[in-house]
């Protein structure tokens, strides 16, 4: 009887050991549950070494910022650089790049929100409107942490611009 128990314990044990490494090995992590949960991912992502980085706002804020950027008037973007090599970097650290912009056009220009393919990467960008001729900046932080070899993210930027979106990423070679 006792012997039962043992392999039943150690099937359990065995079993949920497996479920954890397939859980990291697939992405679905705290960041992936909290975005399946509460409906797209916004707010505050957790690095595996417990770091917390903020993130878009909630989606009840972000469909009432978008409607309000829908209804602004359209004007033009500009970012001086629009790709960012980091080079070779170690795996683990946290990596930061500020992307500026110039609003090119004659009304104020207001980002919307940002997309992004991977918890590991965050945007952080200009609440308010900027003013036509105004510079502005989209802060980009990019955990390595488990990562390897070549990474390439990119991130959109919806905004009140022609075109809406715009897409902007950084490269680095991890090891």
């Amino acid at each position: 009887m006792e012997k039962n128990y043992r392999a039943i314990l150690l099937t359990v044990l065995t079993l949920s050991v497996f479920t954890l490494v397939i859980i990291e090995l697939t992405g679905v992590s705290r960041n992936a549950l909290f975005r399946r949960f509460r409906g797209g991912g916004e707010g505050i992502f957790y690095s595996k070494d417990g770091e917390v980085y903020r993130g878009e706002i909630y989606p009840e804020q972000t469909m009432t910022r978008s409607q309000r950027v829908a209804e602004m008037p359209k004007t033009t973007l500009q970012f001086y650089e629009t790709k960012y090599n980091f080079g070779k970097q170690p795996e683990g650290k946290v990596l930061k790049h500020n992307f500026k912009f110039k609003n090119t056009g004659f009304h104020p220009l207001m980002i919307a929100k940002t997309d992004v393919t991977c918890g590991c990467t965050v945007p952080n960008f200009p609440e308010e409107p900027i003013a036509p001729g105004g510079d502005g900046e989209i802060t980009v932080v990019f955990n390595t942490s488990g990562k390897s070899g070549f990474q390439q993210k990119n991130i959109i930027v919806h905004a009140n611009s022609l075109p809406e979106a715009v897409s902007i990423g950084i490269e680095a070679d991890i090891n």
